[in-house]
Parts: structure tokens; C-alpha cells; sequence
């Protein structure tokens, strides 16, 4: 059993014991600004970090001893992220969704929801606890799913970035129009990375109107370079490189 699936199992049991033991649901009143923060960045043709705070994950372990996630957040609004983006995942990347709420009592800033999505019980969750966003890992999950998911999301006001890692995921994605697009380097069955995958699904769809993301293995700016250079990708989510920095304010202010 690869580790995305073990995830996955471990989620579904985590959300049955969530829904009859909590009965939050919240005010969805409020709008998000998280798509709206990075269209106003390419606009103004602007580089966009989306700075992510995670303690660990599945292929590395622990990333940061020391982990302090409104601290954390500090140091990268400081060193001029766009974007958070939290890990909430309690398992395997130790997250938790009270991260969020901890940060948006302190910082006004646009919070994506990192987590296994499979049920919209979890959208509202994460609405109540601060996020403006959330991910649809479209390799975790069936196509229909993965629509009712987007549905809720947009009736709740959350904005969306649906994750793709193939040609098949991005023929669906596309379909999602209010979605922000993220093409994810990592292959999740080995966690292997290779920023290129960026560049040759953008070519192959021609994505110049869709809000487009770069994740994982961008590691410098001669990485964050080379892919706007082949695309008019200005958008990057950024986590390892960053959180494993001893000074994390400088090292993202070296991005951009």
C-alpha cells in the first residue's frame, strides 16, 4: 500500500470520529481573498509565494524541531509571502486545523487549507478555523468527489486549488473553472520531484487565462526562473526549502 493511500484510510476514520463528536459549522458569510491576492500580484506582474508551515511529512520526517507555527508565519509575512499555506494533516505531516485559527487571530493574511480533502464535512471545518482556501488533490480521489468538493467549497465562499500531477488530472481540472490550478512536481506514489512536469503540462493545455500554481521542488530562484521563463507561471508554493532554514525571513526574501 503506497503512503497516499494509507492517508487516505487513516483520514476516513478520522472523519467519522469528527462528525459525531463535533457539530461546528460556520459562518460562511465571509468571502475569502486568496485568489483574489494572487490575481492582484499578476496583475501587477509580481512574484506570489505561498509559504507553507509544515512540522513534518511521510518521505522526510520531522522538518523543524523547533515549531512554532504563528511564529513561523511571522517570519515569512516578514520576508514577503503572498499566501500561507497550513498543513492541517495530524498524522502523517503532523498538522492541525487549530494552526490556523492561531494565525488568523494575529495576521491578516490568506490561509490554504493543506489537507487530504475526501469529505465536505471537512470544507466547513476548515471555514471555521480561519482557512480562505482549500486543496482538491484530484489523485486522492474520484472525479465526482472531486466536484462536489468545489461545489461546496465555492457555496461556502472558499476559494479552490485543484491539484494535478498528469495529463489526465489537468483534462478534469480544467472543467473547474472558478479553480485556481496547481501543478504539483512531486509524484505522490514515490515523492520523487522534477519541476519540469510545471512546465510541460502548462505548455501541453495552454493555461495563459487560469491562475496557475508551481508546487513542490522549488528549492531557489534559479528554479522559480527557469519556470517563468518557459511559462507565464508568476505563482509558487513553497514549503521544504523554506521551513528547513535556519533563517527562514531571509530565505524567502532570496525567492522573490
Amino acid at each position: 500500500m503506497n503512503i497516499l493511500r494509507k492517508i487516505i484510510n487513516y483520514k476516513k476514520k478520522k472523519i467519522i470520529f469528527h462528525k459525531k463528536n463535533n457539530t461546528i459549522f460556520s459562518n460562511l458569510k465571509k468571502k475569502s481573498f486568496f485568489k483574489s491576492r494572487l490575481l492582484n500580484n499578476i496583475k501587477k506582474n509580481k512574484i506570489s509565494i505561498i509559504a507553507e508551515i509544515k512540522k513534518a511529512s511521510p518521505s522526510k520526517g520531522i522538518l523543524k524541531k523547533k515549531f512554532n507555527p504563528n511564529e513561523i508565519a511571522k517570519q515569512y509575512i516578514e520576508g514577503g509571502a503572498s499566501c500561507l499555506s497550513v498543513l492541517t494533516e495530524d498524522k502523517f505531516f503532523l498538522g492541525n486545523k487549530k494552526f490556523m485559527q492561531q494565525i488568523k487571530s494575529k495576521y491578516n493574511i490568506p490561509i490554504l487549507a493543506k489537507d487530504f480533502f475526501i469529505d465536505p464535512f471537512q470544507i466547513y471545518e476548515a471555514k471555521f478555523y480561519g482557512a480562505d482556501c482549500i486543496l482538491i488533490l484530484l489523485s486522492a480521489i474520484k472525479e465526482k468527489l472531486a466536484k462536489e468538493l468545489y461545489d461546496v467549497a465555492n457555496k461556502c465562499g472558499l476559494d479552490t486549488i485543484v491539484e494535478v500531477h498528469d495529463e489526465k488530472e489537468m483534462t478534469f481540472a480544467l472543467s473547474l473553472k472558478k479553480s485556481i490550478i496547481g501543478i504539483n512536481n512531486r509524484n505522490l506514489k514515490n515523492f520523487k520531484t522534477d519541476i519540469n512536469n510545471t512546465i510541460k503540462l502548462y505548455k501541453k493545455f495552454n493555461l495563459k487565462n487560469r491562475i496557475v500554481i508551481s508546487e513542490s521542488g522549488i528549492n531557489s530562484r534559479k528554479d522559480i526562473l527557469h519556470i517563468t521563463k518557459n511559462t507565464n507561471i508568476r505563482t509558487f508554493l513553497i514549503g521544504e526549502s523554506l521551513i528547513k532554514s535556519n533563517n527562514i525571513k531571509k530565505k524567502i526574501s532570496t525567492f522573490l
